[in-house]
């Protein structure tokens, strides 16, 4: 019996692997073919059949109609890398990153027709600032335009309720919020896609709920100053001038959102202890940063800021911080809390997409505009657990 060989373009072989960050080595080990032979179909020298060309479905992520196309997509949006973390190499991403951008846009534009479906217009992303104003009055602007009162920030007390309500009010004024969950911290934190319709943040469930709600907050000014960009909200001098401006930008709009100096300022804590203190006590430090739902290193940073505390200080509570933060990271990789989403996919959905992407979905499920089995495919379940979803929605 005659073996049936993928009448495809050998370019798009090449595109596929080269889109998700694959050397040709490491994608003939996942394909289970020799490099020479990878090498030959991407040179037109052969040609794979139908059945390998379904295994490369599976590892380049792609649907098997792109592989037909008569040339490889264009499109592919190049974003601002801003990182400077330990180990990481600018412009350089790993296939699990590039895989995330990827989904990111595809999402985007998944919610951009669906609403077109609805016959509903997109929110128009409005909110603006530049590099010259002013972070603290970025900051109470931010706060007037999401609807976040003080007296709702300190009743959260708990960082994961605060991340879910700045992400809840990001997300009602037309920002899709995701969640990535295969890549390390150590390689991404945030990025955002910066459009003028349905722009893009996402964050890395792996992080800390305090540690995403910074990088949320950060990632909105980017949305603001309309730069789209991957980002560790890390302050060095590694960064050429412009990057490092825009930076400390968006970490001081962030903290000014989540912290407001006339409130922090007015804490009988802060009064107590007056102007560039060093005799800060632990339990003050968690009590603040408890109560305005962020973490330790971010309340001091802040402190400092407003001149309520030293640079020795804050260097030495922030490299304590960084030891126990690194103990921490090794028991949350045997937490239960992770054991349950994988084992509870309904809420893991709504968690990593979004309620705004999910409820638009949904919408169009109602409507019947989407089957079943698409609602399962754009949330990433099995059919089976779709009611579940519809009942964590409120439907």
């Amino acid at each position: 019996m005659k073996t049936v060989k993928a009448n495809i373009k050998p370019a798009l072989l090449t595109w596929a692997r080269e889109s998700l960050g694959f050397s040709l080595a490491d994608a003939a080990k996942r394909l289970d073919v020799t490099e020479d032979r990878l090498r030959s179909w991407e040179f037109g020298e052969d040609r794979p059949t139908i059945n390998q060309l379904r295994k490369m479905t599976e590892v380049y992520k792609r649907p098997l109609a792109v592989f037909f196309l008569p040339e490889p997509p264009k499109g592919f949006q190049v974003m601002k890398d801003f990182r400077r973390m330990p180990g990481t190499i600018a412009g350089l991403y790993s296939p699990q990153l590039l895989l995330e951008i990827r989904r990111a846009q595809e999402r985007r534009q998944l919610a951009l027709d669906l609403l077109a479906e609805i016959d509903e217009e997109p929110k128009p992303f409005t909110l603006n600032t530049e590099l010259t104003d002013d972070p603290e009055q970025v900051g109470v602007l931010i706060r007037k335009a999401l609807g976040i009162l003080y007296e709702h920030q300190v009743s959260w007390r708990d960082e994961r309720v605060g991340f879910n309500n700045w992400r809840s009010a990001i997300e009602a004024v037309g920002v899709l919020v995701f969640q990535a969950t295969r890549v390390e911290v150590g390689e991404m934190r945030s990025f955002c896609l910066a459009e003028p319709e349905q722009p893009v943040i996402i964050v890395n469930r792996k992080d800390f709920p305090s540690a995403r709600t910074f990088s949320l907050l950060h990632e909105f000014v980017h949305l603001m100053l309309r730069l789209s960009g991957l980002c560790d909200i890390e302050e060095g001098d590694d960064r050429p001038p412009e990057e490092q401006k825009v930076e400390i930008f968006c970490n001081r709009v962030a903290a000014a959102a989540l912290m407001p100096r006339d409130r922090i300022l007015s804490e009988d804590l802060v009064i107590a202890h007056g102007v560039r203190r060093t005799a800060w006590t632990v339990d003050e430090i968690q009590e603040l940063a408890k109560r305005y739902s962020v973490s330790r290193e971010s309340l001091v940073r802040r402190l400092l800021t407003l001149g309520r505390t030293t640079d020795e200080f804050y260097k030495k509570i922030r490299a304590d911080l960084l030891a126990e933060i690194q103990m921490l990271k090794e028991r949350k990789k045997q937490q239960v809390e992770e054991l349950e989403y994988r084992k509870n996919p309904p809420r893991e959905a709504i968690s990593d997409l979004g309620r705004s992407f999910v409820g638009l979905v949904m919408m169009n499920y109602y409507q019947d505009r989407l089957t079943l089995s698409e609602v399962s495919e754009h949330l990433g379940v099995r059919v089976r657990h779709v009611p579940r979803i519809q009942e964590f929605m409120g439907a």
